[in-house]
């Protein structure tokens, strides 16, 4: 069976963007620079935008995700950037309730997202890839085997939490930490049981 991984980039704090969204990583809370990157790069280029792959010569075949999940309020964000879908090299699916078209590209699902994910779960294939955002993840909470946090040294005081909504309690094991010059932690979290 499949992996679902929640891979996301979080403050101290653990917000994962501003209160009004955006590209989490235009506001300075996200250190875009430093040895992290690198081993980034190296070991999760599957979770790179198209463009940055491209950018980075990252080719070939992929290693870890075959498949992205968004929401809606992040999905937009990078349609906002006239990017209507940055994850060409995945089989991308965007979850909303009420968006009404995506790209071409991109599957839109509207209708119940745990059933969708365990569908996927049980498909061949490589792991999959929760991109955001915090509402998407609350609901996906009880499906979720891996929560991978990038967190940065930073505090934003307030924002999108890495999980936005109601859901249930739940505990996860730390599985792997890795430290960076940079400050960043690697922090790889699997499900307990």
């Amino acid at each position: 069976m499949r992996k679902l991984t929640y891979f996301v980039a979080a403050t101290l704090d653990g917000f994962i963007a501003e209160v009004g969204g955006g590209d989490p990583t235009a506001t300075g809370h996200f250190l875009m620079e430093g040895d992290h990157m690198e081993y980034l790069f190296q070991n999760y280029g599957d979770t790179l935008p198209y463009m940055a792959r491209d950018a980075l010569g990252i080719a070939g075949e992929l290693t870890r995700f075959d498949t992205v999940l968004e929401g809606r309020k992040s999905y937009e964000s990078g349609v906002a950037q006239g990017i209507p879908d940055a994850y060409l090299h995945l089989k991308h699916y965007v979850f909303s309730a009420t968006l009404t078209e995506a790209a071409p590209t991109v599957e839109l699902v509207r209708g119940d997202a745990l059933a969708k994910v365990k569908e996927l779960k049980r498909q061949e294939g490589l792991g999959i890839y929760l991109v955001g955002g915090g509402a998407l993840a609350a609901e996906l909470l009880p499906e979720i085997d891996e929560v991978f946090v990038k967190q940065h040294p930073t505090v934003m005081g307030k924002g999108i939490p890495m999980f936005n909504g109601g859901f249930s309690p739940d505990r996860f094991e730390l599985a792997d930490l890795k430290r960076f010059d940079s400050g960043v932690l690697f922090l790889s979290y699997q499900r307990r049981g």
